[in-house]
């Protein structure tokens, strides 16, 4: 099963219903999700139009208390309580990453960590820095709840990153990321 696009927080929508896409898909017997995302980069080697595989991620709406599996729940779809250490399948990031180095792609890949920001607004730089403090490889508005809903009902996880744009670190550099030149580099990688 293919979607096209995906609801966002940032659009209204609790991530209960953000997630239901998800529920659907495991109910109708998908095994797999394969997530992608278009993402800033914090990383100083992550160049525009480069692909991050994601080995973790940082949820900054589950930090703050808005978790996908908040509320009752229903044993059929998983359990209660959930270790999210092992989100993203080994075997499929590498098999990724294997397969990016026979295509001629590899020096586009990286692995890393993703960290999801609700938006709409872009991260100002204190927060950027703070964030790569953190760890975070990329940012972006999404993805961090269906991977754990995804990973709640059992399936195996995959997501990439698509680098499109790389987020201002400094205040005084002058610069201001926008959402056009993101939509160009989805289109053109």
């Amino acid at each position: 099963m293919v979607m096209q696009g995906r609801f966002h927080a940032y659009e209204g929508y609790t991530q209960q219903q953000v997630t239901l896409p998800v529920r659907v898909m495991r109910l109708m017997g998908c095994a797999y999700l394969f997530a992608t995302n278009a993402a800033g980069s914090l990383h100083q080697n992550y160049d525009i139009g480069d692909i991050m595989v994601v080995k973790d991620h940082i949820s900054m709406p589950a930090l703050a208390g808005i978790n996908p599996l908040t509320g009752p729940n229903d044993e059929r779809l998983g359990p209660r309580f959930l270790a999210l250490s092992d989100v993203y399948v080994k075997e499929l990031r590498h098999l990724t990453l294997q397969v990016a180095e026979e295509m001629g792609i590899g020096k586009l890949m990286h692995e890393g960590v993703y960290v999801c920001c609700c938006g709409p607004t872009y991260d100002t730089p204190a927060e950027a820095r703070a964030l790569r403090l953190l760890g975070a490889d990329v940012l972006g508005m999404s993805t961090t709840a269906e991977t754990t809903v995804a990973h709640h009902a059992g399936m195996r996880v995959l997501a990439l990153s698509l680098v499109t744009d790389c987020d201002i670190l400094d205040i005084d550099q002058g610069e201001k990321t926008s959402h056009e030149p993101r939509l160009l580099t989805e289109v053109t990688r």
